[in-house]
């Protein structure tokens, strides 16, 4: 269940409205590195939890705040779009060389939602779910929020860099502390599972010794003339599990040329293929 006041989870304030920051801000919401992906990621992750409740209760509190968020953006979105009166703004959208004085408005924004944000990203594409990560393996989804949280943080540095207006510096600040606390607190979680050598290789109920050790921690070159691949720390020494050692080696043909059979009479292929 899921509670509103009304209010803010932290203030949002405009001091010059600016419709092509508001544009930016709709990647936050609706971009692959934005909101909407985060909340849905830990809300599924939460419905799918099994095993110690707690992990379900740091889920589902998480996509509880990212929903917060979403509207804080949104509220963002809408003030930044604020600057003249409507219509003014589709005056000039109906002008293909006045359409500048716009600032690089999201048309989407304007005629499908009269200057309120919406799902989507910035180039006003629909976020379609397709980036939520919920697999039903705990460990492996802690992994995927590290990454979704990363992204999210390395998004809202870029916002908050491009736009000189105080309120919303001061905003994407508070976004910003949020994702460096999500990033820890996914590792933290990570780090409650065993860390790199309790949790990996995930998933850790698959027996080790069932799966082709000879290329269990081998790092592999591709390089056209056979050379060894570049060294680096995942080419030599212990791994990071802890269970078995890195090396390198280029990679040679280990399996056959494919022949596949003849195709099938009436799958609309040539004769010569049949």
């Amino acid at each position: 269940m899921f509670y509103t006041d009304g209010r803010l989870q932290y203030p949002v304030r405009v001091e010059k409205a600016d419709p092509q920051f508001a544009r930016a801000l709709q990647q936050a919401i609706g971009g692959v590195e934005g909101e909407i992906r985060v909340a849905m990621q830990y809300f599924f992750q939460a419905c799918g939890a099994r095993g110690n409740p707690k992990f379900r209760d740091l889920l589902m509190n998480t996509a509880a705040e990212e929903l917060g968020h979403i509207e804080m953006l949104a509220t963002a979105v809408a003030m930044n779009l604020e600057g003249a009166p409507l219509s003014e703004k589709e005056a000039v959208a109906a002008d293909p060389i006045g359409g500048a004085v716009l600032g690089g408005l999201n048309l989407k924004n304007l005629l499908s939602s009269g200057l309120s944000a919406m799902p989507v990203d910035s180039d006003g594409v629909p976020f379609d779910m397709s980036h939520i990560y919920a697999s039903g393996n705990i460990a492996a989804d802690m992994t995927a929020n590290i990454a979704a949280e990363s992204t999210g943080r390395v998004l809202a540095v870029r916002l908050y860099n491009m736009t000189n207006d105080p309120g919303m510096k001061d905003m994407l600040s508070f976004l910003i502390a949020r994702d460096s606390m999500h990033q820890n607190q996914w590792m933290a979680a990570l780090e409650e599972l065993g860390g790199a050598k309790g949790a990996f290789p995930i998933p850790n109920s698959f027996p080790q010794e069932k799966e082709n050790t000879d290329f269990s921690y081998a790092f592999l070159g591709f390089q056209a003339d056979g050379s060894p691949p570049v060294p680096g720390r995942w080419s030599e020494g212990p791994s990071v599990d802890g269970k078995g050692t890195f090396s390198a080696t280029p990679m040679t043909p280990l399996g056959q040329k494919p022949v596949l059979g003849p195709a099938k009479p009436g799958g609309g292929a040539q004769r010569e293929q049949m």
